[in-house]
């Protein structure tokens, strides 16, 4: 299924490539850049795909059972500036040129050592005999690997001050909708991609598997980032990432909190699988959707009303100042 699937979304990308940016890339003089330009059609295309489930999927789900009113359209517009350039592959496009050729370099050169990855799928196909459609099971190991670090990462956003001068961005939304997902200082955004995109070229994940990956967890955040009251039951809850577990993450004083006021740590790290959060003890099921503020303690103007910047520019600007110690 899972290469069904792969082989037809690579017809489509080869359509969309040969038909639309190929041309634009020979007329603006790009033939050496090709491969690239093929692999960041890739990319728009999974974003287009992912516009269309969240404009039609989710976006339904905020409008029948919002959490509260939207009143900060301005705030969620630029959140939306933010999905356009990752999910347009903007972002990506960008990484292909200026980050992607030195990774590369190093591996080639790990491999002239004879330094390889290792190659999940290989390493699990015995434990699993009797299954033909081995791609499938290797899909979801990548996905539970991938899981796994992505919990470790974001542990990290929230428990080292330089990271969490980059990664508060995010956080300082106070009008969490689907599109605040993507709300990233690009500075942090590289970094997660970095070691994202390593892992994947070290656990030999193909690059079709390593789009559906990514695809399928960035939309589950997509989902648990809606201002939407929905909740998936009791084992439910435990067992997918929901709206209201991941909106305790963004409460104040309580999702990036610990040990009292002021200190980073906090509850519901995971991505797409609570059992990470219910393995290292930092999960919390308790409360109502609209119990919960969202937002970082010292916005509050009782507690000094900082400034995390309105629009996209100038929340780049103040990452980049509270990361030096300026802001």
């Amino acid at each position: 299924m899972i290469d069904s699937v792969v082989q037809g979304f690579g017809l489509v990308q080869q359509w969309l490539f040969e038909v639309v940016v190929q041309p634009v890339v020979f007329g603006l003089g790009g033939a050496s850049l090709l491969a690239e330009a093929f692999n960041a059609t890739g990319w728009l295309l999974v974003g287009l795909l992912q516009l269309t489930v969240m404009l039609l999927g989710i976006g339904a789900l905020q409008r029948w059972r919002p959490i509260e009113p939207v009143t900060d359209w301005a705030a969620v517009r630029t959140d939306v500036v933010y999905t356009l350039v990752h999910q347009l592959g903007l972002f990506r496009l960008a990484l292909f040129f200026a980050v992607d050729p030195l990774w590369d370099a190093l591996w080639g050169w790990l491999a002239v050592q004879g330094v390889t990855g290792w190659q999940l799928d290989t390493l699990i196909a015995p434990l699993w005999p009797g299954v033909t459609d081995t791609a499938l099971v290797s899909f979801f190991a990548y996905l539970v690997v991938f899981d796994l670090a992505n919990y470790l990462i974001h542990r990290g956003q929230h428990q080292f001050d330089w990271w969490w001068a980059l990664h508060a961005v995010h956080h300082s939304q106070r009008q969490m909708t689907m599109w605040t997902d993507n709300r990233n200082h690009l500075l942090d955004a590289l970094i997660v991609d970095v070691l994202i995109v390593q892992l994947g070229h070290a656990i030999g994940v193909a690059p079709g598997q390593f789009v559906a990956a990514v695809a399928v967890s960035q939309l589950v955040e997509n989902l648990s980032h809606a201002n939407v009251r929905l909740g998936f039951g009791g084992l439910g809850s435990r067992l997918l990432v929901s709206p209201h577990f991941h909106r305790i993450h963004h409460a104040i004083g309580l999702g990036h909190e610990s040990q009292g006021k002021g200190t980073l740590g906090g509850h519901n790290f995971s991505v797409l699988l609570p059992v990470w959060d219910m393995l290292f003890g930092t999960a919390r099921f308790d409360g109502r959707p609209g119990d919960h503020a969202t937002g970082i303690r010292d916005q509050l103007p009782e507690e000094g009303g900082r400034d995390y910047g309105r629009g996209f520019w100038a929340q780049q600007r103040l990452g980049l100042l509270r990361l030096v110690g300026r802001a």
